[in-house]
């Protein structure tokens, strides 16, 4: 009987050291991706979206849901702003490119909706099988009446 509680407490021993060791990568959360859910307006302001990789997964900028390299046509896109960006001299944040990608007009993924319209309807700007229903025309009319890209512009954040 010793044996056994012996043997139940490094099971359990065991358990535990391996949810402390999985736990912060499980919860681990790429600081872009959230800084994009707030920017692109993802957020209802729970927190919660950040938790739930439906609302951006992964695959909004990589080709495997689970991230990294390669990226997907708008990851591609996100990466040669930055490297424009530092070769003329600049120095922007994420934000900061995301911002300027979205006024570029790009359509990164080729199916005639620009990066910032698919942002905007909630579709996958690297992914030409996702696009608005909509006609391109009452898409584009529609996001200028909502305030256009400019409300994809670095969000404030407070100084604490």
């Amino acid at each position: 009987m010793v044996g056994l509680r012996f043997t139940e407490k490094h099971v359990l021993g065991g358990l535990i050291a391996l949810l402390v060791l999985t736990a912060p990568a499980a919860l681990a959360l790429p600081k872009y991706r959230l800084q994009a859910i707030t920017q692109f307006h993802l957020d209802d302001g729970s927190g919660l979206a950040a938790l739930d990789r439906r609302v951006m997964s992964c695959s909004y900028c990589h080709v495997k849901e689970s991230g990294g390299a390669p990226w997907n046509p708008f990851g591609e896109a996100i990466r040669a702003t930055f490297k424009a960006n530092a070769e003329a001299g600049g120095k922007a944040k994420f934000p900061e490119i995301l911002s300027i990608l979205l006024k570029s007009e790009q359509d990164a993924d080729g199916d005639t909706y620009p990066d910032a319209l698919e942002v905007w309807a909630k579709t996958l700007p690297g992914d030409a099988e996702s696009k608005p229903t909509e006609p391109l025309e009452t898409v584009q009319a529609e996001f200028e009446a909502a305030g256009g890209v400019g409300q994809f512009g670095p969000q404030e954040t407070e100084k604490k």
